[in-house]
């Protein structure tokens, strides 16, 4: 406990947070104690989110109890931040994904057979009430109007959610619940007012240069600087080409490009990985030439891992 209270202290005074929302984000941690059962869901992501505005903004709005939104295109961080925001909370997270079979049974819980008597299974809503946890509602946008129900219930300022046939469950003190967002993806509809005004709402900006360099050498840190430069200005081209509609979004993908790189490491050709991890994840014939076009101006042919990785 104290090892990752060290490193949360550390890795805020790192993206220079204000002193008081760390001493204030410490205290959080201290004051609520997480139970031995849930104690798997706590752990420190392997990519942290990176931005000092968006994370004071964030961690200011989690301390005075609000819900968070974040909204914005692909690539810009939402999840991370997610995953970062609970383990500097110290809180279990519960990943919710929202499509067309997501209900008010599938968030709250619904009804089992357990020696021989009926007894409710408890949904990731339910748990998030219980043990003060940090709900990632992923692809809010997609929700059922069931769905929708429940979480005006959920992020009401009362906290508190009533579970037909079980009563009603007053939301513990810690628990947050953080909503996802992308422009445009099919399925997706606007939220209505009532959700809204339910969440303080954060606009997630692209990813800058600066940034993308900084989490690639954080994962990579033998990576030579000429291939770091490239492999960041390929990422800049591939956001360029996405939000110009060029090519869809499926090109833009970070964990794809650390999935190339990664195998680039194992001595696989660079423009292999690179098909591998951003590519091959376009189905269109045309869209995949003209990504093959963008990686070659940045990617040689000739190029093996000893160009991109030291030793």
């Amino acid at each position: 406990m104290r090892d990752d209270m060290s490193r949360v202290g550390s890795y805020l005074k790192q993206q220079k947070i204000d002193a008081g929302l760390i001493y204030d984000v410490q205290a959080f941690r201290e004051r609520y104690e997480t139970e031995a059962e849930v104690q798997e869901r706590i752990a420190m992501p392997d990519m942290l989110y990176y931005g000092k505005e968006i994370l004071e903004m964030s961690i200011a709005a989690l301390l005075q109890e609000e819900n968070l939104l974040l909204s914005g295109a692909k690539a810009t961080g939402k999840n991370i931040l997610c995953e970062t925001l609970s383990w500097l909370f110290g809180r279990p997270s519960y990943d919710i994904s929202f499509h067309v079979n997501t209900d008010s049974a599938a968030l709250i819980g619904t009804d089992t057979f357990v020696d021989n008597e009926v007894r409710l299974r408890k949904g990731p809503v339910y748990q998030c009430a219980e043990f003060g946890g940090f709900g990632i509602l992923d692809e809010i946008n997609m929700a059922k109007n069931d769905a929708v129900s429940v979480l005006h219930a959920t992020l009401d300022h009362r906290r508190r959610i009533d579970v037909p046939g079980y009563g009603r469950i007053t939301l513990h003190p810690a628990a947050r619940f953080i909503g996802t967002m992308n422009y445009g993806y099919a399925g997706t509809k606007e939220l209505n007012e009532a959700l809204v005004s339910r969440f303080m709402v954060v606009d997630m900006p692209p990813l800058d240069e600066a940034t993308i360099r900084f989490l690639l050498k954080k994962h990579f840190a033998d990576v030579k600087e000429q291939a770091l430069t490239q492999f960041t200005g390929l990422f800049l081209d591939l956001q360029t080409k996405v939000y110009n509609g060029e090519v869809s979004a499926r090109a833009l993908d970070l964990r794809g490009m650390i999935a190339a790189l990664k195998a680039i490491r194992t001595n696989l050709p660079p423009l292999f990985a690179v098909r591998m991890g951003i590519v091959n994840k376009s189905f269109d014939i045309f869209e995949k030439e003209i990504l093959e076009d963008v990686i070659a101006t940045r990617i040689p042919s000739s190029w093996t891992r000893a160009e991109i990785f030291e030793g």
